[in-house]
């Protein structure tokens, strides 16, 4: 049985804790704020790395993300004493489904697709440091329509508004992801619910925990998994394998 520091976005909260529970590993969690993609992907791995250095590394045999490459934001976290390993995934949604492969079939064959799953839907924008600290609250992507009107005037706000605040307006469709762990319906609801609001289309997949099991398990594949060695940093690779390995 190994000992592994698990750091995981709280996106996958619900999904982390299910294959944690049937891991024969023992594996120690902590979650982040999703709000932390809201900070630019400088902020966000500077508030990443400051959580992995902190890990104790004489506890554990490797210290492990439940995170994708997230627009840059975990590009040059380091391994230090011990090995970091993370998957192979340009965001979550690639983890929900299970591998790179099926994402890129799916966003191939349903663009404008809006993704969403329970922890999406749960966990809101994070806590109140987040919010203010967000690329939207410095650009005034934060604000409501009428607040807009009222500092900047009715045609520029229009404009503002369209062009900054209206991030889904390339969106069609809702796509929920099923992960089978879910209590009832009511996060499917909800993106029903949303889905008719918009006037997009909705549809329900299904989602996989293979991805993050075999994280937590330690099976971890080259094609799949990144593993640093103490002394390696990620980096972004450009091609279908995503991240690499270079040198601190």
């Amino acid at each position: 049985m190994k000992k592994y520091k698990l750091i995981s976005c709280e996106v996958f909260y619900r999904e982390v804790c299910w294959v944690v529970s049937r891991s024969c590993n023992q594996i120690d969690i902590e979650f982040l704020p999703k709000g932390l993609h809201d900070l630019g992907c400088h902020k966000m791995f500077q508030e990443v790395n400051k959580i992995i250095s902190a890990v104790d590394n004489d506890k554990y045999d490797a210290v492990l993300l439940a995170y994708g490459l997230c627009n840059n934001g975990l590009v040059g976290a380091a391994a230090r004493k011990i090995p970091l390993v993370m998957p192979r995934a340009h965001d979550c949604i690639t983890v929900f489904l299970g591998n790179k492969e099926r994402y890129l079939e799916y966003f191939q064959n349903n663009p404008g697709s809006y993704f969403k799953t329970s922890g999406w839907m749960e966990r809101g924008k994070g806590d109140q440091m987040d919010s203010q600290m967000s690329i939207q609250s410095s650009n005034g992507m934060d604000k409501t329509y009428e607040e807009m009107v009222e500092k900047y005037g009715e045609e520029n706000a229009k404009f503002l508004y369209e062009e900054l605040c209206e991030h889904t307006k390339n969106y069609g469709q809702m796509t929920y992801i099923h992960m089978g762990i879910e209590p009832g319906n009511q996060f499917e609801n909800m993106a029903r619910d949303q889905a008719t609001e918009k006037n997009w289309k909705f549809e329900k997949i299904q989602g996989d925990l293979s991805l993050l099991q075999r994280l937590v398990d330690g099976q971890w594949s080259e094609h799949e998994f990144l593993v640093l060695e103490p002394g390696q940093k990620i980096a972004p690779s450009y091609n279908e394998s995503i991240i690499k390995a270079e040198k601190v």
